[in-house]
C-alpha cells in the first residue's frame, strides 16, 4: 500500500507547479499554507471530493475551481487538482452518454432519437432537449461520485491506520 501512495503523490501536481500556473496566480498567497499540502485522511478525501464533482459538472477551468474549491474547504489541493482529470478526451462521450440517459430518467424525458455529429444543424435544434435532462445526470453522477469518494477514502484511510497500528503493537 506504501508503493501505491508513493506512486499517487509522484503523479500529483507539486505546489511549485501549481503556483507557477498563470490561472492560480491570484490563489499563491493561499497556496503557500502546508495545511493544503498535507496528506491527511481528511484533506485527501475531501480533495478527491473535490475533484471529482467539479470534474463531472463543470467542463471548462475545472482544475482553477478545484484549486479554489479546496483553499476555501481546507482540502489537499493537488488532490483536488489531480480529481478533474476524471473527465477527459477520452472518458467525456461514456460519462456524458450514461449522464444524459441518468437525467432523462431521472427528470422523466424521453431520451431522443440518435443526433448526428455529422449535421451541425441536428445538434444544434437538439441542444435545449439534452441540456436538461444532461446537467441533471451530470449533477447526480457528480454528487454521487463525490460523497461516494469521500465516504471510500476515509472508511478505507481508516481501516489502513488501524490495520498498521494492531500490527504494530508487541
Amino acid at each position: 500500500m506504501s508503493a501505491l501512495i508513493q506512486r499517487l503523490r509522484a503523479l500529483v501536481p507539486s505546489r511549485e507547479q501549481l503556483a507557477a500556473n498563470p490561472w492560480l496566480r491570484g490563489l499563491a498567497p493561499y497556496l503557500a499554507d502546508p495545511k493544503l499540502w498535507h496528506w491527511s485522511r481528511r484533506g485527501v478525501a475531501m480533495g478527491v471530493a473535490i475533484g471529482l464533482f467539479i470534474g463531472f459538472l463543470i467542463p471548462v477551468a475545472q482544475i482553477l475551481l478545484a484549486a479554489a474549491v479546496a483553499v476555501f474547504l481546507r482540502a489537499n489541493v493537488a488532490v483536488a487538482a489531480a480529481g478533474t482529470l476524471v473527465t477527459n478526451p477520452l472518458t467525456v462521450p461514456p460519462i456524458y452518454y450514461a449522464a444524459y440517459h441518468l437525467g432523462a430518467w431521472a427528470t422523466g424525458a424521453s431520451p431522443t432519437a440518435a443526433i448526428s455529429l455529422a449535421d451541425p444543424t441536428s445538434i444544434g435544434a437538439n441542444l435545449g432537449a439534452i441540456g436538461i435532462p444532461l446537467f441533471a445526470g451530470l449533477a447526480i453522477a457528480a454528487s454521487f461520485a463525490a460523497v461516494a469518494s469521500y465516504l471510500l477514502i476515509s472508511q478505507v484511510w481508516i481501516w489502513r491506520v488501524s490495520t498498521k497500528r494492531r500490527s504494530a503493537r508487541p
